[in-house]
Order: C-alpha cells, then structure tokens, then sequence
C-alpha cells in the first residue's frame, strides 16, 4: 500500500501539488482516510528503497497523435523490406533548441515518470530538413527560417536531395 501510494500522483488522491515528497507521503499515509500508516521519514525511505523506488527525475518524450500512426509504421517497415533501393526517409524537425522540463518523483528504479516535451520560443525557430536514401546509405539536409510547403519542395529539389 505504502509503494502503491508512492508510485501514484499525489492529484490522482486529490493532493494539492504534482510529486511526493517523504514529508509529504509519510503525512498524507498517516492522514489518510480509512488505512492509516504512521511511518518516520526514513523509515519509509528504506521501504521505498527496499522495493526498488527510488527518486528520479522525470523524463519526456513526444508521440505521435496522427490515428494512422501504426498503418504508417507497417508501411515503412515493408518498404525497408521490400524496396530498399527506392526508398528514402524524409523529415522535418524544428524547432531545433526544445527544451522540456522535468520534475522528479518516487518511480521504480530505473522507470522515471515520462512528461510530454514542450517548448516555447519568443524570438523564432529554424526548421531542419533531412533525409536519408536506405539503399545508397547516405544523408542529407537543409536548414530553413521556416516551415512550409516552399522551403519542403526546395529541400527535396535539392542538390543534396538527388541522392538516389
């Protein structure tokens, strides 16, 4: 109950704040309605330790929220498969500095809470555009003020983009 407690957010047991401190779990276990556990910081430190929690910072990642995400992903996993020498990987990333961030928390060793990767930029971004022929094994790219349909057509038009 006491690991069960640690490896939920506190504003999932309707807590005020968004991690556990052992200030904080070791109050809230012994105010706790119904189940009370009244337990000293350090003790419930070793606990913690003792089952593999450890505190860590959180990490971030981005996903994808395209629905047809895993129709794609099979789609290139045939073409890497099947026609390797007429394919090649295009993208575009930007902007280039994210910077997310992190927080920490009590999480089983080694599996840190993920957040969501965000990023705000006051004075502009530049948009990096890639790609990568699979069959000649080479790559290439542009960097672009900005994103579009314009600065798409030049990166794939080129000289650095001919490599088929």
């Amino acid at each position: 109950m006491i690991v069960k407690t640690a490896t939920t957010r506190p504003t999932k047991l309707r807590q005020p704040f968004s991690h556990w401190s052992v200030r904080k779990l070791a109050d809230h276990l012994a105010t706790r309605p119904g189940r009370k556990v009244v337990v000293g910081r350090e003790r419930l430190r070793q606990i913690l330790i003792a089952e593999g929690i450890t505190f860590q910072r959180t990490k971030t990642w981005k996903e994808s929220p395209d629905p047809l995400k895993n129709e794609k992903l099979a789609r290139i996993e045939w073409l890497l498969e099947h026609a390797r020498d007429r394919t090649f990987a295009f993208d575009e990333f930007g902007p280039l500095t994210i910077r997310p961030v992190g927080g920490s928390s009590w999480s089983p060793e080694g599996k840190p809470e993920r957040l969501r990767a965000n990023y705000h930029k006051p004075h502009g971004s530049r948009q990096f555009y890639a790609w990568f022929s699979i069959g000649a094994d080479q790559l290439a790219g542009n960097l672009e003020p900005c994103k579009g349909s314009a600065p798409t057509l030049r990166a794939l038009a080129s000289d650095q983009g001919q490599c088929r």
